[in-house]
């Protein structure tokens, strides 16, 4: 606009100074060594004026010329973006039918004119890797990282899952690892970590973000329950594979005095301890669980023990019968118990004592031995036949 009005301001001025200066029009001499220009100040001001409006033109034509084109692109910018949308679309209705090569292939087309290219070739890899083309789910990834905006969560979330799926495990861990320095209390982050660190059992780790879990509310209670105790077990296996009976000992005495009662944990101990040929501490274990909090699993570890003092442990079950009554575990333990050390008679009637209450294959057979050792052996005839009768009926 402001061009228009100085070419319109420079004609005003020479329809009024014209005929003025038309007498007075001077002289011009343009010089070269090949040439000369000769013209009057008029002439070269209408030079001037021409040129000025050629150049304008030249601009007009050229701004013409660039804007169709800028216009041509934004139409094909457009067309691409409108057929990716309509792909993905495709692809989401194919990830629900689980047509995997076909989801990749629907998202990666046009990926870059998609209103979320990274989200497509994210889904692009993890559909690439779930039908085991482990190559293109690589490309897909690289891509993705390529275009990221920044946050390095939801490329490292599916590169870590697409690790898993190919049982990378340790790979998976150091990422794993950088994620929850980024991400402590992300949900599908800690879910990625307890899986990872269940398979390269790093149970330090696993404990490590059980109170996360807690706080974000993944996994119940129970579920949580479960984990730390298997990470117990874990490092139980770690201490006894390293240093035996005595790294047992050890990291039981570093543990709180909480975890020390935790019966599940105390079971698991004693257990470890009896494979280790470590009868006497898993006694102490045992028996002291027992007078916090009775448990039929302390119980049925008894008879395992070969104890240097029989006497304790006889007292402790006979202990049990008095607070909790004569149940059928306590009166068969008691007679196994007493079959170790040979009292026969007081074995066979805790024996019989366990059968009045329910019959059990294995009561049947352990009375049999005892009648044996007392000389009835047509008595014993009759328990092994009853017992027979009895595993025949409960597996025919």
């Amino acid at each position: 606009m402001l061009k228009i009005l100085l070419l319109f301001l420079l004609l005003i001025a020479g329809i009024v100074l014209g005929p003025s200066l038309a007498g007075h029009q001077g002289y011009v001499l343009i010089q070269t060594d090949n040439w000369n220009i000769e013209t009057s100040v008029t002439g070269l001001a209408i030079m001037l004026l021409v040129l000025i409006l050629i150049v304008l033109a030249l601009e007009w034509l050229l701004r013409k010329v660039l804007r169709t084109g800028s216009r041509t692109r934004g139409w094909f910018r457009a067309r691409k973006h409108r057929s990716a949308q309509k792909h993905t679309n495709a692809a989401l209705i194919k990830l629900a039918e689980g047509d995997y090569q076909q989801v990749e292939k629907l998202l990666s087309r046009n990926a870059d004119y998609a209103d979320q290219p990274m989200v497509n070739y994210l889904l692009a890899a993890e559909a690439a890797q779930q039908r085991g083309d482990q190559a293109r789910a690589d490309q897909h990834l690289a891509r993705a990282t390529e275009i990221n905006d920044g946050d390095p969560l939801p490329v490292e979330v599916t590169r870590v899952r697409i690790l898993l799926a190919r049982n990378e495990d340790h790979a998976a861990r150091h990422r794993i690892d950088r994620l929850l320095e980024i991400a402590p209390r992300h949900p599908e982050v800690l879910r990625l970590a307890e899986q990872t660190y269940l398979r390269t059992g790093a149970w330090h780790a696993l404990q490590d973000i059980l109170p996360a879990m807690e706080k974000t509310g993944l996994g119940d209670e129970a579920h949580r329950a479960g984990l730390q105790q298997q990470a117990w077990l874990g490092l139980m296996n770690q201490a006894m594979a390293e240093q035996g009976s005595d790294g047992l000992k050890r990291w039981w005495k570093n543990q709180s005095r909480k975890t020390r009662h935790e019966t599940a944990l105390q079971v698991a101990m004693a257990d470890h301890l009896i494979v280790c040929d470590d009868h006497d501490t898993a006694q102490t274990i045992i028996l002291d669980g027992l007078k916090r909090q009775y448990d039929e699993r302390l119980v049925l570890l008894i008879p395992k023990l070969k104890s240097g003092n029989p006497e304790q442990l006889e007292k402790a079950l006979r202990q049990q019968v008095k607070q909790h009554g004569a149940t059928p575990l306590l009166n068969s333990t008691l007679g196994q118990l007493l079959m170790q050390h040979g009292e026969w008679q007081q074995a066979s009637e805790a024996f019989r004592a366990a059968l009045q209450q329910r019959p059990d294959a294995f009561d049947y057979a352990w009375l049999a031995d005892a009648l044996d050792k007392l000389h009835q052996p047509e008595e014993a005839a009759t328990m092994r036949r009853d017992g027979l009768l009895l595993t025949l009926k409960e597996n025919p």
